[in-house]
């Protein structure tokens, strides 16, 4: 039992659980999916869960040592031990290739090229340039905001105006997302030589403005949908969710404002864990104003 905590551990579940929810709304909102087959749902979501555990498993092989140094990071299975570097890499390779094959299998293989190419530039790339350069963090948000195409492919066979609309809207997301969590993790992070916040100086106003920046760029990202013929807000649904998207930009701007003027590591913390409140909200709003 133990040993399959630590498999689990090692595919980092609440993360991927996240990465995965955005593959499946992106799957139900292309416009070739026009009912809710729970089977394709679980296959989609099994597929990603590997694919995503498999980038999180070699990203922990890979920074082993550096996971050791850190206390948020120490007890993970391969910085503490309890998972060796050959069984850590096996273990990414068995899962990444079943998850892509299970997309490719009974989606398409379009999505399954999508999810490999994701992985490859998660694990090789963005992994070991965040102790070279913040742009790490721009290389980072590629991979992060692939799972929307990838289950868009999956459900419309095909890459689409509103696959990219879907792509743009996580990828921009991320920017405030990843630098909060940089400015409250930034003595861990700096002490391990990660280079994850665009100034040199550590949290800055610069910093804090680039949030403002991104979370504003998410507001038109969010409401293209609806003139796309992607969405519509000519029902009830569809004008409730056009609301809900408006109060979630007007509550992820506030936040991101209020950590400009204050500086302070709590304001970060709230960036961060409204961040992940933000994000279901507008992926589950867009599905609610569905044009089918």
């Amino acid at each position: 039992m133990k040993k399959i905590k630590d498999y689990v551990m090692l595919m980092k579940p609440s993360l991927s659980i996240m990465v995965v929810f955005s593959s499946v709304i992106s799957y139900l909102l292309a416009p070739k999916v026009v009912e809710y087959d729970w089977t394709m749902i679980f296959l989609l979501f099994a597929g990603g869960m590997l694919v995503s555990g498999s980038a999180n498993a070699i990203n922990q092989v890979m920074e082993k040592h550096t996971d050791a140094q850190m206390k948020r990071t120490s007890g993970r299975p391969v910085a503490s031990g309890r998972v060796g570097e050959t069984e850590g890499w096996a273990f990414a390779v068995i899962t990444g290739a079943a998850g892509v094959y299970l997309l490719g299998h009974y989606f398409n293989w379009l999505s399954a090229g999508l999810a490999a190419f994701s992985l490859f530039l998660y694990a090789f790339i963005y992994t070991p340039l965040k102790k070279i350069n913040s742009v790490a963090v721009l290389v980072g948000a590629v991979p992060g905001a692939l799972p929307c195409l990838i289950g868009w492919a999956a459900g419309d066979d095909s890459l689409t105006l509103g696959g990219w609309i879907l792509f743009a809207f996580q990828f921009f997301w991320q920017f405030p997302h990843f630098w909060a969590i940089a400015w409250v993790a930034h003595r861990d992070y700096s002490a391990v030589g990660f280079k994850l916040l665009p100034a040199k100086e550590g949290p800055t106003k610069f910093t804090a403005l680039q949030a403002i920046l991104y979370s504003l760029l998410l507001v038109p990202v969010t409401v293209l949908p609806y003139f796309t013929g992607m969405c519509s807000y000519e029902t009830l649904g569809g004008m409730i969710s056009i609301g809900l998207i408006i109060l979630a930009n007007l509550f992820m701007i506030g936040r991101c404002i209020s950590l400009y003027q204050t500086m302070e590591v709590n304001a970060a913390r709230k960036v961060m864990f409204g961040s992940y409140m933000y994000l279901p909200v507008v992926m589950f709003a867009l599905l609610l104003s569905k044009a089918y």
